[in-house]
């Protein structure tokens, strides 16, 4: 099996599985239990939270959720309701995951808490432009939040959260900046009043994930129970795939010279391929994300075709489910174009002998069902 879908989810590495079978093993009382064993099994929780928490920026606390798509969910519907009667603005990209753009447009619909209205600008990149100056001279006083990704599932375009986030505090400090840092942790540096991270992107195990909160930040719970994290996510915490969590941060290592390699290496192989549009990965995108598309064969005749030779890949984001990426409009991709996108993601266990099938069983492909 050939997998380029690490975008989509990473191979738990050994160590994550390892502390996962140790804590499912020996660990499972309840962590809010005050008995021996649920003592033992938030020690877990802690050891992995504060493993977590040194590559996040300092003054704040982690909450740990199901994965990304909660944690993104409560950084923007958690929120507190503005003071005062003036409408509110949120900045936010056209680039998002849906995750993001979803909640959004819930509160644009029903407003912060459905009490004060909200109406949100979503940016998209333009070339020959910093994006993150464009977004950063869109602020003013009626900005009530900032909600940016930081790497682009799709095309592993980067933008500097970093540098957005004091730009903003110093002129705006009320303004709450959400980054959605899903792709981006471990990978670059992230910033923000909120930052939302996930377990399964950097070869940890699905169904967790995490909300960093700066201690000036408050917010309230997406529903109610015994009380657990502060209350901000009840529920009983899964130490084991915390425990995971916090292995696979402690043994993740981005190899920026190897999957630009890996990247480089496919550009040279599709540069004679007819039809093929491809963008080569530039200083602006993270090299071990590559998408391109191959004019006159849909995506999903592609994908199906290279299934049956055990290599995988995605049409972009996971969660769109084939349907077109609004992500890759906003990027200027025609839709034409869109439609027969392909997205590989590499890990470190991908390699050139790799690329050189993927490219064989593509080729073979685009001459049986191009028209």
């Amino acid at each position: 099996m050939i997998y380029f879908d690490n975008a989509a989810s990473t191979k738990p590495c050994r160590e994550a599985t390892e502390a996962f079978a140790r804590a499912a093993a020996h660990n499972y009382a309840n962590p809010s239990s005050l008995h021996k064993g649920g003592i033992e099994a938030e020690k877990i929780i802690s050891a992995a939270r504060k493993a977590i928490l040194r590559e996040l920026p300092g003054g704040g606390s982690l909450v740990f959720t199901s994965g990304g798509t909660e944690s993104n969910n409560l950084a923007l519907l958690g929120i507190k309701a503005p003071k005062g009667e003036k409408q509110r603005k949120i900045i936010t990209t056209a680039i998002e995951h849906p995750s993001v753009a979803n909640p959004l447009d819930k509160i644009e619909q029903d407003g912060f808490s459905g009490l004060y209205s909200a109406t949100v600008l979503r940016l998209s990149p333009a070339a020959g432009q910093s994006f993150e100056d464009r977004i950063i001279a869109a602020v003013d006083q009626d900005v009530h939040m900032i909600s940016v990704m930081a790497v682009n599932s799709e095309t592993g375009f980067i933008i500097d959260t970093v540098k957005i986030y004091e730009a903003v505090k110093s002129r705006f400090p009320k303004c709450i900046v959400h980054t959605d840092a899903v792709q981006g942790f471990m990978k670059i540096p992230v910033n923000g009043d909120l930052i939302s991270i996930s377990a399964h992107k950097i070869h940890g195990i699905k169904g967790v994930g995490g909300l960093f909160v700066r201690d000036n930040i408050r917010l309230s719970p997406l529903y109610y129970g015994g009380g657990q994290q502060g209350g901000l996510r009840p529920g009983t915490e899964p130490a084991e795939l915390i425990a995971a969590f916090g292995a696979a941060v402690e043994n993740y290592n981005y190899n920026h010279t190897h999957f630009t390699q890996l990247s480089k290496h496919l550009s040279k192989l599709l540069e004679d391929f007819d039809g093929v549009n491809y963008k080569r990965n530039s200083r602006d995108n993270l090299p071990h994300i590559v998408n391109f598309s191959v004019n006159g064969v849909k995506s999903e005749i592609l994908l199906h075709c290279l299934a049956e030779s055990d290599i995988f890949v995605s049409s972009g984001s996971a969660c769109a489910r084939g349907k077109k990426s609004p992500s890759l409009l906003a990027f200027g991709v025609k839709e034409k174009d869109a439609d027969s996108a392909l997205r590989l993601s590499f890990s470190h266990e991908n390699n050139t002998d790799e690329i050189e099938k993927f490219v064989e069983v593509l080729k073979a492909g685009i001459k049986r069902f191009k028209r």
